[in-house]
């Protein structure tokens, strides 16, 4: 078949609603009796999804599961497939007969609506009801934004309230969110107005996938857990340079309780009828980039095969699942599945984003320094890696064997994956390569850095090791943010490097491999509640802007609640 056969075959491809509506799902009690679950156990949702009732996990064994971590090459813009391939790959383990499940992260209505679409995977390899799971699902996100803006409106009320913590309002990092990409609102002026309207501030949006609140459910291993962390959440400086926390604005306990429900895992299931854990979304070029630790414990606790995903490429979501997720949550990876495919192989090998349709097995070979890149990464991390080189429409034959013969040059077990076009079938010898390469649980996996290095170290180890910098540099805003933090007491928190995810670098015009590159830290925040200190490089915004012609131009639902446009 030729590439124009292809591109003829896909134009009748059925959309990625279309498929999920064609499947007829299985009634959760069968879902979740595949996990030794029962009714019991679950809040349900309607028919197709569920939250999970934390103390279930007593039924399971914690220490059942060998943890599968799927991450990819440094991506294009409208993402490599990961999502998908997680699918596909779980899908594709349940049709060896393997007991299996996934845990991924939920989607943000931001990128929705902006430029990547949604988050349930795509094709024959999706979780279900997809356009649920991409919207509201079961309002875990308005929680979320609803608990962050209660402690900002809180803060602000205490400062018109004669600020008895004498709070310098200067100093206050903690900011409002909202999901959905508005760049109208990264930085803004609140309390005018006159005396009644508040005390005016320098303030500002986060999308909610990047709040604090979002990496703390997260990381939370229970509902105790949750309290503590929100407690120490960092708000910011009195006038005397003493910290203030959230704990003595007084509103925490009434946070944790607007979080009471979003803090349970969701449940749903494949296209296949296998089960889902669909929880927490935080991004990963400005959070931490995975799904929460309870969904993936449950995931662990429930089947022999637990896969996740951790967001964007190695450099950015894996990381920082390694160094901080799996330290949180005493998690023990077996084995990663790293995401190749042609097109972004292309535009790191140097043709244009208006090209990459374009067959060329010259710029696929010329790009994959990017890939090999991260496969030494993740052999950083001591864990065995197989690639995924997933198959997109225009793939040519040349250029999807140019990929697997440098994969066995290089050593590295390789296999072409079909699950968008063929599910679970197309994604079989994927499957037998993860069960046949995965270390022993526990077995090789080691951190990258120990969190009683100084700051410093920890990020010149991230920045040189897996981006390849040669030095870093600090603004002096940046230095006066290390001071403050070894003076408060944070220092011996890990690190979650806020970078772009277009380039191994912090410049995304920097593609390929670059060598020789400095990487800048702008500032560094302190997430004491997360648990993390985020050093801000380059030009990354907390709040994403919407492109020129938005998804959501798209998008229309009929007199029936038929969507349309939703991918």
């Amino acid at each position: 078949m030729n590439v124009t056969d292809m591109e003829d075959e896909v134009s009748s491809f059925p959309t990625n609603i279309e498929i999920a509506k064609s499947v007829v799902p299985l009634p959760m009690a069968e879902v979740a009796e595949k996990l030794g679950l029962g009714v019991e156990d679950l809040d349900l949702y309607g028919s197709d999804k569920a939250k999970v009732h934390l103390e279930a996990i007593e039924k399971g064994n914690g220490d059942r599961g060998r943890l599968v971590l799927v991450s990819a090459m440094t991506p294009t813009p409208a993402g490599e497939g990961k999502t998908t391939t997680t699918i596909g790959l779980t899908q594709g383990l349940g049709r060896l007969g393997k007991s299996v499940s996934c845990a991924i992260r939920e989607p943000s209505l931001g990128p929705i609506f902006g430029i990547k679409g949604g988050a349930a995977g795509g094709g024959y390899s999706q979780v279900i009801p997809m356009e649920d799971i991409n919207l509201h699902f079961t309002g875990d996100m308005h929680a979320i934004t609803c608990a962050n803006n209660l402690l900002s409106a809180a803060l602000d009320n205490h400062l018109h309230q004669d600020n008895p913590l004498k709070l310098d309002p200067r100093t206050v990092s903690f900011r409002r969110v909202m999901d959905m990409n508005d760049r109208s609102l990264r930085d803004i002026i609140i309390g005018l107005g006159g005396r009644t309207q508040g005390v005016p501030r320098e303030e500002g949006f986060d999308i909610t996938a990047a709040s604090e609140i979002m990496a703390i459910l997260a990381l939370s291993t229970d509902m105790n857990d949750l309290k503590e962390r929100l407690k120490r959440i960092f708000i910011g400086l009195t006038y005397d340079r003493e910290q203030v926390v959230a704990e003595e604005i007084g509103v925490t306990g009434a946070m944790a309780m607007l979080l009471k429900d979003a803090i349970k895992p969701n449940l749903v299931q494949t296209l296949e009828g296998n089960p889902a854990f669909v929880h927490c979304g935080p991004f990963a070029n400005i959070a931490h980039g995975c799904n929460s630790i309870l969904a993936t414990r449950m995931a662990i606790a429930f089947s022999d095969w637990a896969i996740t995903e951790a967001g964007f490429g190695f450099d950015l979501g894996a990381e920082k699942f390694f160094d901080i997720k799996c330290r949180y949550g005493k998690l023990c990876p077996s084995l990663v599945v790293l995401v190749a495919t042609c097109r972004a192989l292309k535009l790191h090998g140097g043709m244009k984003k208006s090209q990459l349709t374009e067959a060329s097995t010259e710029a696929v070979t010329r790009g994959l320094p990017n890939m090999e890149k991260h496969l030494e990464n993740i052999r950083k991390f001591g864990l065995p890696a197989v690639v995924c080189v997933n198959r997109f429409a225009g793939d040519t034959d040349t250029e999807l064997e140019a990929v697997l013969d440098r994969c066995r040059e290089l050593g590295v077990p390789a296999a072409v994956g079909d699950g968008f076009a063929e599910g679970g079938r197309g994604m079989e010898e994927l499957a037998s390569l993860v069960v046949e390469n995965a270390s022993d649980r526990c077995g090789s996996f080691k951190p990258l850095y120990d969190w009683n290095w100084s700051v410093e170290d920890k990020i010149a180890k991230v920045a040189k090791e897996i981006y390849g910098a040669e030095y870093i540099d600090y603004t002096p805003l940046a230095r006066k943010d290390l001071s403050t933090i070894t003076r408060l007491g944070y220092d011996k928190l890990p690190v979650c490097i806020a970078k772009t995810q277009k380039s191994l670098s912090d410049n995304p015009a920097l593609l390929g491999r670059p060598k020789d590159f400095v990487v800048t830290v702008r500032e560094i925040e302190i997430a004491a509640g997360a648990g993390f200190l985020v050093p801000i490089t380059g030009n990354i915004m907390r709040m994403p802007g919407l492109p020129r012609e938005p998804a959501a131009n798209h998008m229309d639902v009929d007199e029936s609640g038929n969507v349309t446009g939703l991918f």
